[in-house]
């Protein structure tokens, strides 16, 4: 399949209802996502186009990373605060927006293309949808939160989806190019 002209289909293909349609819209915001690094060199994919700090492939590795925490979230539950984020894991969480010295595009689609397949897996066999987790500590959340599976899942689809306009906007910023139109 080509990632220019279709949406790639999870792996998962004898998953029906309410779980195809989780991993449909995940393929659908994924591949927009993607399709935004077509025929970049790393060193445009490293390049900042506007205002802001972000650059396609920073961006790429930034959804990964989000993917994979609420992935491991769903599994396990709350891994730490972000209240007690150290300077050094500051530091570490502003690089997952840059692409860094010796990091390539294709090196981060790569790593997005299997955090992906590992969520599409969990998505097909996650006993429950409705199993809930407590939220970690953060301003950005109501104390004494909880997500359910699915609520996580939609989470990152509306976030990869906001990061996919961002990227959009970044792209033809670098060199005219968009995604529809």
């Amino acid at each position: 399949m080509s990632e220019t002209t279709t949406v790639d289909e999870p792996a998962t293909h004898d998953v029906t209802g309410e779980r195809a349609d989780l991993l449909a819209m995940l393929a659908k915001t994924r591949h927009f996502l993607r399709f935004t690094t077509r025929d970049l060199t790393d060193e445009q994919a490293g390049q900042r186009t506007t205002a802001s700090e972000l650059c396609l492939g920073g961006l790429i590795k930034h959804v990964t990373e989000v993917e994979r925490n609420w992935a491991d979230f769903i599994l396990n539950g709350p891994s730490g605060d972000s209240t007690d984020m150290t300077e050094a894991d500051m530091a570490r969480w502003i690089d997952n927006f840059r692409l860094l010295p010796g990091e390539t595009l294709a090196g981060v689609l790569d790593a997005y293309a299997e955090v992906a397949r590992r969520t599409d897996e969990l998505v097909a066999t996650l006993p429950d949808l409705d199993a809930t987790q407590p939220l970690p500590k953060a301003p950005w959340f109501e104390p004494g939160a909880r997500w359910s599976a699915r609520r996580v899942l939609m989470h990152v689809i509306a976030e990869t989806a906001q990061h996919a306009g961002h990227a959009d906007i970044i792209r033809e910023s670098l060199d005219g190019a968009k995604s529809m139109g």
